[in-house]
């Protein structure tokens, strides 16, 4: 083989042992690598080792390296090791391209003679699927080559030196583009003996001085026209003086003006009207790069033409307007229904008339515009009662637009059902069936309302809340029901104001039950609120009225007793508010949520997404005085009806930064906070805020991260004097040997919340599916805002005095941890597995006394302080599952974020 890895070889002496073992790694190395052997290369043939940019300064590398469509073959680690490469060159060994090509021919004269006769047949049409099938498959085989080739391998790149030229004009003429019209090229190509039969090219660029806009100016002799554009450019004209020239500036401001005159009327006007290329003037023309580095001036000429042989840019207006809502069969017999100037042709379904015309903003005799268009044809596909929507301008006699918009109504009634094996991991739970049931009718009272009831059905084994306990089973039942309404319910004219928004009210009424070994908790929720859409970016939900009511019960034996209820009123003595949520409440609340996301799955491109959420729960509460509210709720501190006032903010931040076609950078922060100001100083439980699972810090468990720096709750036992013994205690002597661990056993809910993730994301192979793969590091925590005697280092704090293991600010209780991940992309839906280990546990820096058998003791300061916060070195790989750091293994449907 000729490649550096084995050159490198022979030049080693091998006396020693250690030699041998190094000579034996270096060859499982080589032959791992996807060097190609000489007799695979042909005469003057290489292969693409890499490519890269060098001298831009202004220009980013990754706009000019987006102009190669080459690629190399993966390495390893940057190193020379290509594995793709080498499980291809496997695969070509038992790969006969001449046999696929002539099972190819054969298996499409077997189907000329088939198609030749054809049949109406149920048959007929499953054995011409199964035949598109093979024929698709052979012709992969002879194009890609056999399954481990085109699955698990990755041709060759062979360098050509006509690529390489081809790339530099490219990227000449995107430096002329972009302003950097003296910008010069070239390439150097490095097949150096060091690198073997391999090619490394650099493009070098050399931008030169770049070229500004001076004077931009606008020829328009259709007087109407001009007036229109010049009100526009100071505005909002996307050319500006001062400017680099940017050749996709120039197209944008074309297409803005192309947009500008077509919502002004002007409904046969294109961008062609507005020739390239611009006329351009350099008033430098003297001057030379190597002389002078200031930047060219240019002068800009902008001229809309008009149609030939005409003096000016036609006007049109909209004439009749007919809407067709009708299915092939209903044509015969459709009723005609006029309504403020539209005609409607409907079948047998009714609608209401104001509604529908409240979503057609093409009137008749109204000026032409655009935007009126789109948004017809917006509006009416979003009422999801419509499989086809359409609208086409029949006639334009006398620069009168005649309008048919066509809509084909979607069956009333509609029933979905679903049904698998649930494997989310979500705490202790093991997969078990479920099933889902969905029932839908659509344009309901004739007033394109939508009816939805949903019931869910799930079975679970799992092991309990309390540690050690046995194997039981949990059962989940949820019906939910909810009306859907195309308009804001509002008395008065506001709610007309939404009606390009695609507004929606929604009634909602839900019960779910849940049925554990331990307990059984009943949840009803009615909610109402309104949705609109400003576009496809910016979504608002302002939910008006949310009122849920919980009743929960412990089970008890025979005797009465309760070993989950000790296990909750324990938690509760160590400070933990686990216990309210198995208590009879009553929530409502009110709140706003805004949406802005410019991220489409698939796609990778710079996108951002930004979701805020504000909450008040309990606003009509204070209307009334604690004592009547007492009276009303018959409330104590551990009986009768509970209620909350809180408020709850939240931030959700994400970046996408793309690096290379099929590799993004993904980055995550997330905060939120959370204020109870009721009697019981406290927020529902499903109000709180949690750290650690697999759209987390996906090093903790599910909800398991925190509080703060408080050593995690496990299986409290109290000392004849109330103070805590932890669950584990430790041998100073020998710390391996420990006779317990930390346990993060039970859900940590905080008030104050910090997340921060970053994850690099690339492709590796396809098998089935596209399989990618992730490496990511998580950092966050929660906290309480409020001080707890019995449990240290859980509250919020930006800066505490003294040095002792309590007295840190909040950054000191950061948590952080790190892996790698895998995603199978199905395109309809994605798998994730994510592996995670912590790097740093603020937990872990605590006071042990060991005279006081291990106990912790809020605010004294012994001298034996314990500090195992890095905690990374701690993973092992014997002990991968258990030990002190274990792998932590998240599974998840879709990307973390």
């Amino acid at each position: 083989m000729n490649c550096e890895l084995r050159r490198i070889g022979r030049n080693l002496t091998f006396g020693t042992r250690n030699s041998f073992v190094a000579l034996l790694f270096l060859g499982l190395l080589t032959w791992l690598s996807g060097c190609v052997s000489s007799d695979k290369l042909q005469k003057n043939q290489y292969l693409l080792y890499s490519q890269t940019v060098r001298g831009n300064r202004t220009i980013q590398s990754y706009d000019l390296e987006s102009l190669i469509p080459q690629r190399p073959n993966r390495r390893l680690l940057r190193l020379p090791l290509t594995p793709s490469l080498w499980v291809y060159q496997l695969g070509s060994r038992t790969y006969d391209k001449a046999a696929a090509q002539r099972e190819l021919e054969a298996k499409r004269k077997e189907y000329d003679q088939f198609v030749a006769q054809p049949d109406s047949t149920r048959a007929y049409r499953k054995k011409l699927k199964r035949y598109n099938r093979q024929l698709g498959r052979l012709n992969r085989r002879v194009d890609e080559g056999n399954w481990v080739m085109r699955s698990l391998g990755e041709p060759p790149a062979y360098y050509y030196e006509t690529d390489a030229q081809a790339n530099a004009q490219k990227m000449q003429r995107f430096l002329y583009n972009k302003g950097f019209l003296r910008g010069k090229v070239g390439y150097t190509a490095d097949s150096s003996t060091a690198l073997g039969r391999r090619v490394r090219v650099t493009y070098n660029i050399a931008e030169n001085t770049p070229f500004l806009l001076n004077q931009i100016t606008y020829q328009i002799p259709d007087p109407r026209v001009d007036s229109i554009v010049r009100s526009t450019l100071d505005r909002f004209s996307i050319l500006k003086k001062g400017d680099r020239y940017d050749a996709d500036n120039v197209e944008a401001e074309r297409i803005r003006i192309e947009d500008l005159l077509r919502n002004n009327g002007y409904y046969s006007f294109t961008r062609q009207y507005i020739p390239l290329p611009l006329d351009v003037l350099d008033l430098d023309t003297a001057r030379t790069d190597s002389a002078d580095l200031t930047p060219h001036r240019l002068n800009m000429w902008v001229k809309i033409v008009n149609p030939p042989g005409q003096p000016r840019h036609p006007v049109y207006k909209i004439g009749e307007v007919e809407v067709r809502v009708l299915r092939a069969e209903d044509r015969a017999s459709a009723d005609t229904v006029s309504h403020n100037g539209i005609r409607f042709y409907l079948g047998r379904q009714q609608y209401s008339m104001r509604l529908l015309d409240s979503r057609i903003f093409l009137r008749p005799d109204s000026l032409y515009r655009l935007k009126n268009y789109q948004d017809t044809q917006r509006q009416l596909f979003l009422l999801n009662q419509f499989s086809f929507a359409n609208i086409s301008f029949l006639d334009t006699t006398a620069r009168r637009l005649r309008t048919r918009i066509s809509l084909i109504p979607i069956d009333k009634y509609e029933i979905t059902t679903e049904g698998g094996i649930f494997v989310l991991y979500q705490g202790q739970g093991y997969p078990g069936p479920f099933g889902n049931l969905s029932f839908r009718i659509h344009n309901i009272f004739g007033g394109l309302g939508t009816f939805e009831t949903a019931a869910r059905y799930g079975i679970e084994a799992t092991t309990g809340f309390i540690p050690n306990s046995s194997i039981g089973i949990s059962q989940e039942f949820g019906l939910n029901t909810s009306l859907i309404f195309p308009h804001i319910l509002f008395p008065g004219k506001v709610r007309f104001k939404f009606n390009r928004l695609n507004p929606r009210t929604q009634i909602s009424l839900g019960y779910n039950y849940t049925k554990r070994p331990e307990y059984g908790r009943q949840l009803l929720r009615a909610a109402m609120s309104y949705n609109w859409l400003k576009n496809t970016n910016h979504q608002y939900n302002f939910f008006i009225a949310d009122i849920n009511y919980l009743n929960a019960t412990i089970y008890r034996d025979g005797n009465g007793q309760s070993a989950f209820l000790d296990y909750l009123d324990r938690q509760a003595a160590a400070g933990s508010t686990i216990k309210n949520s198995f208590l009879n409440s009553f929530a409502s609340n009110v709140g706003f949520v805004y949406t802005y996301n410019t991220n489409i799955l698939g796609q990778n491109r710079r996108a951002n997404f930004l979701r805020v959420s504000l909450e008040s729960g309990g606003t009509t509460l204070n209307l009334f005085s604690p004592s009547q509210l007492q009276n009303i709720f018959r409330t104590t501190d551990t009986s009768g009806l509970q209620y909350y006032k809180y408020l709850r903010g939240n931030i959700d931040y994400r970046h996408y930064v793309p690096l290379r076609p099929k590799t993004t950078l993904a980055f995550r922060f997330n905060t939120g906070l959370v204020y109870g100001y009721g009697v019981n100083r406290t927020a529902p439980y499903e109000k709180l805020f949690f750290a650690g699972g697999s759209s987390s810090v996906r090093a903790w468990l599910p909800r398991r991260l925190g509080a703060g720096s408080a050593i995690p709750y496990t299986v409290p036992v109290l000392d004849p004097k109330d103070r805590l013994i932890p669950d584990f205690k430790r041998d100073r002597r020998n710390p391996e040997q420990s006779t317990g661990q930390f346990r993060y056993d039970f859900e940590q809910p905080g008030d104050i919340l910090l997340e921060a993730s970053a994850e690099l994301r690339t492709h590796l192979f396809r098998l089935g599916g596209d399989i990618n793969g992730a490496f990511f590091v998580d950092a966050g925590n929660v906290w309480t805002l409020r001080d707890n005697e019995n449990r240290v280092g859980e509250n919020f704090q930006f800066r505490k005095p003294g040095n002792g293991p309590y007295n840190r600010s909040f950054l000191q209780q950061i948590a952080v941890g790190t892996g790698i991940g895998l995603r199978i992309d199905f395109s309809f839906f994605i798998i994730r597995f994510d592996g995670a280990i912590k790097v740093y546990d603020p937990a872990r820096y605590f006071v042990y006394a060991p005279d006081r058998n291990g106990y912790i003791l809020p605010g004294k300061q012994p001298d034996d302080i314990i500090d195992e916060r890095f905690i990374l070195s701690k993973f092992r790989f014997d002990k991968m599952f258990r030990g002190v750091n274990p792998l932590v293994i998240n599974f998840g449907i879709g990307y973390p974020f």
